[in-house]
């Protein structure tokens, strides 16, 4: 596979991962801004190695002028969810889109390999548009709870360093820790709603706290100095004592504080 500009093979491969990852950060904001909640954590990609591509290329027996095809995963998504049913409705929602194609999907959750690994893949047709035109290229989408993938990541680091050839106390070891991560992802599901209360009230929690500082310092702006000193020493009161309840009602005063001195700076001006 000598003489192959591979800057130029993998740029439109480059192109989809930033694309893709712009896109699934946008879905999660979008349904964040829509339902509260997303079932979207966060999102990584990347491109294959150069190496990693040869390796698998001559493993599987692949051509150089068939890398295209026969490498579905040279572009690479992955996408974490906190609870398992996330990664089933991240995978419904990918299968909707019509900016993609799904050519084939792998359930490696209800079928999980005898290593222990589980994670949903997703093999994709995607259409990059380069400066030389229109091309589709194959991208793998994988979909994982943040155990399952603190699992695969430390399998993968134990295959680099024994070249796949696991010793096995190894294997025995990790698919003990496997079915660890399986089991608190089990537990974690079990206590999803008081899970998702808990990391909704710390939101609340926090937006309030942010609401009152930036209004303190839009009453400094409309030189209302004396109130904005006021609302400071409730607020640091309040937020002392983590009493909530009051800074919500702080919050509130404020809101309308700001408007009449709005009104007044318009009146003066």
């Amino acid at each position: 596979m000598d003489g192959r500009d591979w800057g130029l093979f993998l740029q439109p491969y480059e192109q989809a991962v930033e694309e893709l990852k712009v896109k699934f950060k946008t879905m999660r904001a979008e349904l964040k801004s829509r339902e509260d909640y997303a079932p979207i954590e966060f999102v990584t990609g990347r491109v294959k190695r150069v190496s990693s591509i040869l390796d698998k290329a001559k493993r599987l027996n692949v051509s150089e002028d068939r890398l295209h095809i026969g490498i579905e995963d040279i572009a690479g998504i992955r996408i974490m969810c906190q609870f398992v049913d996330d990664i089933y409705r991240v995978a419904s929602l990918i299968r909707s889109r019509q900016d993609l194609k799904l050519v084939y999907e792998k359930d490696y959750i209800t079928n999980y390999k005898e290593s222990g690994y589980r994670s949903y893949h997703m093999i994709i047709e995607y259409p990059v548009q380069t400066a030389l035109g229109h091309t589709l290229i194959l991208a793998e989408i994988q979909i994982r709870t943040l155990a399952m993938n603190f699992w695969a990541t430390i399998e993968h680091s134990l295959n680099y360093k024994y070249k796949k050839d696991l010793p096995e106390e190894v294997k025995y070891r990790l698919q003990k820790a496997a079915e660890a991560a399986n089991l608190l992802d089990n537990e974690m599901t079990s206590i999803r709603k008081e899970i998702l209360d808990a990391q909704m009230t710390f939101e609340e929690n926090s937006n309030c706290v942010a609401a009152i500082l930036s209004g303190i310092q839009k009453l400094y702006s409309y030189h209302e100095v004396r109130l904005a000193a006021q609302y400071q020493g409730k607020f640091n009161i309040a937020f002392a004592q983590e009493d909530y309840d009051a800074l919500e009602q702080i919050s509130v005063e404020l809101t309308a504080d700001i408007a009449q001195a709005r009104k007044n700076k318009a009146y003066l001006d």
